[in-house]
């Protein structure tokens, strides 16, 4: 219904009683025989008078509608006034918005320092926590057995948890600073993949790359090099056996390629939503659906593209695409 219709539903009982009163003064002075010009002049008078007065109404209504129109596209912290009070309800109803405005700014202060204690005390957390693993890595880089092995594989695991947890908090923080520059791609790779070479020995799964001697990206290391872990791990994680490729194809996009469970049609449109484990992470109780979704969101903010193909039981491929970025020369 438009706003005039709604303006006479509104109004309709004024409208009813004024239109009640015309009859009856009408009716009156036919009942006393008065000659019909005496009628019809004071009713055709009173008619006009209450158009008229309709019209001007109407268009006081309507700016006070626009007004509010234009409140609504406003957050509670933008709105600083209100349309003037008109009436006892308009004055009411302005009080209880006040009112509500107000226990919103309550909330969502109460709500901030809470966030904020939160976020001090997990990086804290954090940060106390990688003393005694660094500490458990120097214990452990004085032996050498099966078992040394095994507990710095499991080690470098609980590492990249922590390196998890340090990202997804800082990645909703307005003062995360992004270092974006040109790097050796192939150097990130190697770095990468050198922190896993004990868990491809051991597991037997064979590494396949190609070195990118010539190619260059314009990225934040640091950021970039979570995603590519994250990414070689879970690779090795749903992997069995057989080998993980990594190389790069045509429109400069990084492929990691495995061998391994591959994801359910189903899943795949939904691997990198927040939470989402899929079927493979139902099997797999240790499956969070938190290490995609942060690769896909650190990829946003780092102006790439990071996408997923999959045959269910033949392996699965990671691409990330990097040519987004370009240096302007001063």
């Amino acid at each position: 219904m438009n706003v005039f219709g709604l303006y006479l539903k509104q109004r309709r009982k004024g409208i009813l009683a004024f239109v009640l009163f015309c009859i009856i003064f009408a009716v009156t002075f036919l009942l006393y025989h008065l000659p019909i010009d005496a009628v019809a002049y004071p009713t055709l008078l009173c008619t006009f008078l209450g158009i008229l007065f309709i019209v001007v109404d109407f268009s006081r209504v309507q700016r006070k509608h626009k007004q509010l129109l234009e409140m609504r596209t406003l957050t509670a912290a933008m709105i600083s006034s209100f349309p003037l009070v008109e009436g006892i309800e308009d004055e009411d109803y302005q009080a209880i918005i006040q009112l509500l405005k107000e226990e919103q700014e309550h909330l969502e202060t109460d709500m901030n320092n809470r966030y904020t204690d939160m976020i001090e005390y997990y990086t804290v957390w954090v940060h106390q926590i990688k003393t005694p693993i660094a500490s458990m890595r120097l214990t452990l880089q004085n032996e050498d057995s099966a078992l040394s092995r095994k507990l710095v594989a499991d080690l470098f695991r609980v590492e990249q948890y922590v390196e998890m947890v340090l990202a997804f908090l800082r990645l909703g923080s307005t003062s995360t600073d992004y270092l974006i520059k040109e790097h050796d791609l192939d150097a990130i790779i190697r770095g990468s993949v050198k922190k896993f070479a004990g868990e491809f020995i051991s597991r037997k799964i064979r590494l396949e790359y190609e070195q990118l001697v010539s190619e260059t990206i314009v990225t934040d290391e640091k950021w970039f090099v979570f995603v590519l872990e994250q990414v070689i791990s879970n690779a090795l994680k749903y992997t069995q056996e057989g080998n993980i490729k990594i190389y790069m194809k045509e429109s400069k996009t990084l492929c990691i390629e495995d061998t391994g469970i591959g994801i359910a049609p189903e899943d795949l449109p939904r691997i990198f939503e927040k939470g989402y484990t899929g079927y493979n992470g139902r099997s797999d109780k240790r499956a969070s659906g938190i290490g995609l979704y942060l690769c896909k969101s650190i990829c946003a903010k780092l102006g790439h593209t990071i996408t997923a193909t999959s045959v269910l039981g033949q392996g699965t491929t990671i691409h990330i695409n990097l040519e987004q970025y370009e240096l302007q020369k001063e």
